[in-house]
Formats: C-alpha cells, sequence, structure tokens
C-alpha cells in the first residue's frame, strides 16, 4: 500500500516491497520502535458499530486532501499493517458500512437471479450443457476484455464508474424479467443478456476489488475483503432458497424482477457516502502502454504471479457449481427447484463460516493459499463418490470453506502487495484468470457432465485444483528457498509441521517471507 500511519510517510526498498505488504507479525529488536506500534497494532473494539460517530478514521477535507498528496508519493512498502482489530473491525468507517448495506441487499438479488437463470435454460432445453454455454457466455467478456477493465478501473474515479455500473446491471435484469414473464423468453435471449451482463461486469469487477481499500485504507483491507465475501456468502443463504420458493410459485422470471430492484439499495449506499472521508487514488492519465505495464508488474513479482497462476486454474476448473450442481440434482439425485436451491445454500454456509474466520485473522500468507486450495480440490474429490444427496451437501459445505478461503485470501494478499496506482489492473488481471476462464472450462465440465456424468466432471475439476495447488506449493517453495520440516517432538510452542528456510540465508528473502 502507499499509505503510511496519518501524518507519516515512510519509503523502504523496492525489493522488500511484498515482504513488507504481506507480512505483518514480524517483531522488532529495537525498543522504541516497539513502544511505537504498541498503540497502532492495540485490538480495536469488536462487533457492530452503533452510529457515524464512531468511526475512528473519520477525517475533514482537509485530512482528506493531505491524504491524497501522500498517497501517490508512497510505496507498498511503506505502509505498515496492524494485527486485525476483531472481526467486524472495518464496520467501525461509516462509508464501509453504507456500502456493506446496499450489497447485502444487491448481492440476496444476485443470487436469485443466478438461480433462476440456472432452472430457466435448463427448463427450456433439459441439458447441463446449456447451463454451461449460459455461464461461458456471461463470463466470455471478462477473458476477452478483463484486463482493460482493469485499466479503466485505474483512470476513472471508482465510485462514480461503480455508479454506473450497478445501474446497468439492474436495467439488464429488468430486461430479462420482461421476456420472461411475458412467455417470451429463448435460450438464445438468456445467452444474448448473459453477454451483455458480462460486458458490464469487465469494468464493475475490479473497480469493485479496488475502491474497497478507498473506503477503509490499508489497516482494515484484509478485514473489509473477508466481511465482502461474507456478505455475498450471506446472501448466498438466503437468495437461493427465495429464488427455489419464487420459482416454484410464479416461475423464474419475477425472481429478475426482485433482482433488478435490488440495485437501488447499492447505489443508493454509494450516493450516500461522505465523499470527504474516502482515499481516492488519484487517476492515472491516459497513456499509451498501460495494459503492458500492468502485466509486466505482474510478472516481476513472484509474490503476484504464482497467486494469479493458481487463482487461474481454480477459477477455470474449480469453481463450475452452476453446471455441476444443477447437473447433481437433476440426474445423479433427481431432485426438483427447491432441492437443487439447498444445496446452493449448503455451500453458502461453508463459504460465510470461511469468510468469518478470514475476518478474524491478519494478512494472508503464501502457504496458507495453497493449503486452502489443495483441501478445496481434494474435497471436490471426495464428493464426487458421495452416496446421497445429503453427504454430497455435506461435503459441500466444508468445500465452501475452503473455496472461500483461498478466494479471500488471494484478493486481499494481491491488493496489500500492490501500488495503489496499479491496483485496478492488478485486481482486473485477477478477476480475468479467476473468472475469465469460465468461457473455457465451463462448456468443457458441461459437456463432461452430459456426456459421462457430474461425478466425472466434479472428479476431473477436484483433481486440476488439487494438482494445481500442489505445483505451485512446490515452486515457491522452491524458488523461497524454503522446506517443510516435521518434528514429532516440537516442545512447547513447536509445530509439528513447519515451513522453514533450507538455508541460513535464504536465496529469496522477501518471498520467504511472504510465504
Amino acid at each position: 500500500m502507499a499509505v503510511a500511519p496519518r501524518g507519516e510517510t515512510t519509503v523502504t526498498p523496492p525489493a522488500a516491497a511484498s515482504a513488507a505488504a504481506i507480512r505483518t507479525d514480524e517483531p522488532t529488536t529495537d525498543p522504541a520502535a516497539n513502544a511505537a506500534t504498541a498503540d497502532t497494532q492495540a485490538p480495536a473494539p469488536t462487533g457492530l458499530p452503533g452510529n457515524g460517530d464512531d468511526d475512528p478514521d473519520e477525517r475533514t477535507a482537509a485530512d482528506s486532501a493531505a491524504q491524497g498528496r501522500t498517497h501517490a508519493a508512497s510505496s507498498p512498502a511503506g505502509a505498515r499493517f496492524t494485527r486485525p482489530g476483531g472481526m467486524f473491525s472495518s464496520l467501525r468507517v461509516r462509508n464501509y458500512r453504507y456500502y456493506f448495506a446496499g450489497q447485502v441487499v444487491s448481492n440476496t438479488g444476485t443470487w436469485m437471479q443466478r438461480i433462476a437463470q440456472d432452472w430457466l435454460v435448463l427448463s427450456l432445453t433439459g441439458s447441463p450443457l446449456a447451463v454451461g454455454i449460459t455461464t461461458a457466455m456471461q463470463f466470455l467478456p471478462m477473458l476477452l476484455l478483463g484486463l482493460f477493465g482493469g485499466v479503466l478501473a485505474d483512470r476513472m474515479p471508482k465510485r462514480r464508474l461503480l455508479i454506473y455500473t450497478q445501474g446497468a446491471m439492474g436495467l439488464l435484469a429488468a430486461g430479462l424479467a420482461v421476456l420472461t414473464v411475458g412467455g417470451v423468453v429463448t435460450p438464445y435471449y438468456v445467452y444474448a443478456f448473459a453477454l451483455l451482463l458480462g460486458l458490464v461486469t469487465v469494468v464493475d469487477n475490479p473497480t469493485r476489488q479496488a475502491f474497497v481499500s478507498e473506503m477503509v485504507g490499508p489497516k482494515d483491507l484484509a478485514n473489509a475483503v473477508s466481511l465482502n465475501a461474507a456478505n455475498f456468502q450471506t446472501a448466498r443463504l438466503v437468495g437461493p432458497a427465495v429464488a427455489g420458493l419464487l420459482i416454484a410459485a410464479v416461475g423464474s422470471g419475477w425472481a429478475f424482477a426482485v433482482n433488478a430492484l435490488s440495485f437501488a439499495a447499492v447505489i443508493g449506499g454509494l450516493l450516500a457516502m461522505r465523499e470527504s472521508e474516502l482515499r481516492p487514488t488519484a487517476p492515472i492519465a491516459r497513456e499509451k502502454g498501460q495494459l503492458r505495464e500492468g502485466l509486466r508488474y505482474v510478472k516481476e513479482r513472484p509474490e503476484l504471479l504464482w497467486p494469479m497462476v493458481l487463482a487461474g486454474f481454480i477459477g477455470t476448473f474449480g469453481f463450475n457449481f452452476p453446471t455441476l450442481l444443477s447437473g447433481f440434482a437433476h440426474d445423479t439425485f433427481k431432485v426438483g427447484a427447491g432441492q437443487y436451491g439447498l444445496l446452493n445454500t449448503a455451500m453458502a454456509v461453508g463459504s460465510l463460516a470461511g469468510a468469518l474466520l478470514a475476518a478474524r485473522r491478519g494478512a494472508p500468507r503464501l502457504r496458507r493459499l495453497v493449503g486452502a486450495a489443495l483441501a478445496f480440490g481434494t474435497l471436490e474429490v471426495v464428493a464426487a463418490f458421495s452416496p446421497d444427496y445429503w453427504t454430497f451437501a455435506l461435503l459441500l459445505m466444508l468445500i465452501g470453506v475452503f473455496g472461500l478461503s483461498f478466494n479471500t485470501s488471494v484478493n486481499s494478499m494481491l491488493q496489500l502487495a500492490t501500488d495503489p496506482e496499479m491496483r485496478g489492473r492488478v485486481m482486473g488481471l485477477l478477476v480475468l484468470v479467476f473468472t475469465g476462464g469460465t468461457p473455457i472450462g465451463a462448456p468443457v465440465v458441461g459437456w463432461v457432465t452430459a456426456s459421462y456424468g457430474p461425478r466425472l466432471g466434479l472428479l476431473a475439476c477436484g483433481l486440476v485444483s488439487a494438482l494445481a495447488a500442489a505445483a505451485v506449493g512446490l515452486v515457491l517453495a522452491r524458488s523461497a528457498d524454503l522446506k517443510v520440516r516435521f518434528d514429532l517432538h516440537p516442545g512447547r510452542g513447536g509445530r509439528v509441521v513447519a515451513v522453514v528456510p533450507r538455508t541460513v540465508a535464504p536465496r529469496k528473502s522477501e518471498l520467504a517471507a511472504a510465504c
């Protein structure tokens, strides 16, 4: 990050950027420094705030202007990331509370539309492959244009850009609702609306990711990312269940209509924010080569590159649940819309638990990222052999825990280790590799599911995810000169399994610190 504690700007060598940005628990031998940092690392009050006056980061417009002047001048290594201040610490920030509340409503509508859209296509065609094509159409723009969305996020004021994109999504949901309720919808209409939604998402997604740091700052960034995920998964608990009931009662079209109305909540939250309390990054001027600059920036930093690679494999193959779950519900367990919605709810319960656990932790580590991906893939392999519906639902909960842990870890890790003026492009690249691979993975998984059954489709997804996690873990360990140490008698405070340097002075000390 680029912001040091208020009133202070520090500069560290670029080579140490990733270690300073990601590793937050290193002790110092300087007593004065320890005393100076004691206050900044003191636990903050936990729980939900009572009103806007309890925001410790509220500032005047003059304070914000001063903050903006120092923001662009410093580097990620200059930020000091404190220990987590509680599971809900970022909700003390007034602007983030407005954003969070609007997202609760909007995310619920989004999940209702997702379930209704998948079930509508399945009802119209009877084919899991058609569901995979719909998903591919929605994410194809991200594959083709995802990097350009990140560039736009860096070039334009993010709050204003989000108001435009959220409004466009609401209009698209309303259009699909009219066609469906009117009885004239066809699979090709659904494909077209999915493609248009994907075009808006190209800009909306990296902008939303990068906007979090402008609301809460570096101290609470990891917590806010985790709470955003918890917000999304809480909506996932409610949305599919309500969608299932609504589809059974009046049809899919009304679920689309509810989603269209839900966007008013997030737009209202954005408009209600106090602009003086934001920490905006100055938009970059339009120049040639900015997209290539973002790619080069990631390529030269292994602590950014390898999480991106792993996210690409997990996103392309591991997270094809719309295709897989519809296949398990329709073909394997032969259940209806209500039970199909319950499978999504079961996964959301696990994902919510994973998000809340992540909110209590500090800045993520690469070993946690790799471990979560490995557990995620392994559990998918096990779930492919589930003997009955309820065993499968239970395993989906565990898959949700580790899948969400991976998702939040890679998001907050990349944001914390990235310069503010590059954050939109880095997050655009993350969105591209994580969701942009869906147009490749979804049709392939849909074809395997349609041809050989959902079990083999899930088995293949789990194997790819687990093998990718193991390979990236080995590459990181070798690059950072680390090894896994097993000690059956660790002693007091020791660990049975620990990742330690292979030599006294590791070849890549900054990467070793990130691991």
